[in-house]
């Protein structure tokens, strides 16, 4: 796919444009430990900006000859673009600028490109990197057309170009079918603890805000840490158990970032059910980053799009040993429920009153109840069933089925407000 820098680091200069409709003025910090991170040795940054991207360079004429002339002084190696380029315009500024330009989802890619380590991890990125190159065909090797005629040029009339397109489309498919069964296989190990009554819990949170090392901190396992974005791409499952509540199995995600690209979170969907499905998020949250409140509205906004809004989140500030004067502590709502824990995976300050918050948020939201069920309801019995739920069954004397279930209190408000229980009585 993308080359992969070489030892000591390819020359980049960054390029950052900011735009009047936009509400916050993005800072080009991110985008420089996105490069580094990548393997690049920025060398120039140019900042600018501009009412709405140009048409032909994205950043105009004026701000790309002074890219170029960067280019030259600092003889760079690739120019990283912190916005998404449209082909042609990555096009145009290859042929003006003489050397190869990266817009920020390429280079998204080529990291996860460098740190997926699994055969799931790799195929998700091979995925997410085809999507995007497949819009980035150009007309190539005309020697080999075969819709001109004429002496050795006849053949089946399909031009290098279609032949590529076909050939990525050939492999996406195939992809897409080895992903869908290691989407089956996580479903099968989801449906399994379902039936065992352990539920997952799910590390979420903006990449470098400590995720890995709080999963380490809480299940006593060596996951890879690391400061910088994206060290962690692979999901990683540990069981952890709680004090009172039982045992939980513990998920340990990708972050997010500002700007995802698409192709990214389709090719993750298999990784990122993980979260869907989970009975509770961690939102982990690097209290010490000034922008950690923008940073928590990507993250939702993220979750939204993955059809993880509804699941409930407790809030961890982590890092507070990085912050003067601030102290591990637990906030609750006006209800009493948990809704932010403050702590520091480094140090393990506040490691106890996270475990307690997951120990008391799983015996509040895991419920045993007893159903009074028509017999007419057989499909909601069967789905019951299905998900593992019944502990016991009888049948009254006017042949109503009495269920004993045990099962998250979301799930239980979800069935009854679901079209079957239309003619469904006698709950309680």
């Amino acid at each position: 796919m993308f080359e992969r820098p070489t030892k000591g680091g390819e020359r980049a200069v960054l390029v950052h444009l900011d735009f009047s409709e936009r509400e916050a003025r993005e800072d080009i910090g991110e985008f420089r430990e996105l490069a580094i991170s990548a393997g690049a040795q920025p060398v120039a940054e140019i900042t600018g900006s501009r009412q709405r991207p140009d048409p032909k360079y994205f950043l105009g004429t004026g701000k790309a000859d002074e890219v170029r002339q960067c280019v030259e002084d600092e003889e760079a190696d690739v120019v990283l673009v912190d916005h998404a380029l449209a082909p042609s315009q990555e096009r145009n500024l290859e042929r003006l600028l003489k050397c190869r330009v990266l817009d920020r989802t390429g280079l998204i890619l080529d990291i996860f490109a460098q740190r997926a380590s699994t055969h799931e991890g790799r195929l998700q990125v091979e995925l997410a990197q085809l999507r995007h190159i497949s819009t980035r065909l150009v007309r190539g090797w005309t020697h080999l057309e075969r819709q001109k005629g004429g002496i050795g040029l006849r053949g089946p009339g399909e031009t290098q170009l279609e032949t590529d397109r076909r050939l990525l489309g050939d492999r996406i498919k195939q992809l897409n079918r080895r992903l869908d069964k290691v989407s089956n296989q996580r479903g099968q190990g989801r449906r399994a603890r379902t039936r065992a009554d352990i539920g997952t819990v799910s590390l979420v949170g903006y990449t470098n805000a400590g995720k890995s090392t709080l999963f380490n901190r809480l299940t006593q396992s060596e996951v890879y840490a690391a400061d910088q974005l994206f060290a962690t791409l692979d999901p990683t499952l540990r069981r952890l158990e709680l004090a009172e509540a039982g045992p939980v199995v513990l998920a340990d995600t990708v972050g997010f970032i500002r700007h995802l690209p698409h192709d990214l979170v389709a090719a993750f969907r298999s990784t990122l059910e993980e979260t869907r499905e989970a009975r509770l998020l961690l939102h982990v949250i690097d209290a010490a980053n000034d922008n950690h409140d923008a940073n928590k509205e990507q993250v939702n906004a993220v979750l939204a799009e993955i059809g993880a809004a509804e699941v409930p989140q407790i809030e961890v500030y982590n890092k507070v040993d990085m912050i003067p004067g601030q102290a591990a502590r637990v906030d609750r709502d006006s209800d009493g429920n948990v809704t932010r824990v403050w702590l520091s995976a480094v140090s393990g300050e506040g490691i106890d009153l996270l475990l307690a918050a997951i120990a008391e948020r799983q015996r509040h939201d895991v419920i045993t109840e007893r159903l009074r069920l028509p017999a007419a309801c057989g499909r909601l019995r069967a789905r019951l069933f299905q998900l593992g739920r019944v502990l016991h069954e009888e049948v009254a004397d006017n042949g109503d089925l009495l269920l004993e279930v045990r099962l998250e209190r979301r799930d239980l408000e979800q069935l009854r407000k679901s079209e079957p229980l239309a003619d469904c009585t006698g709950w309680g």
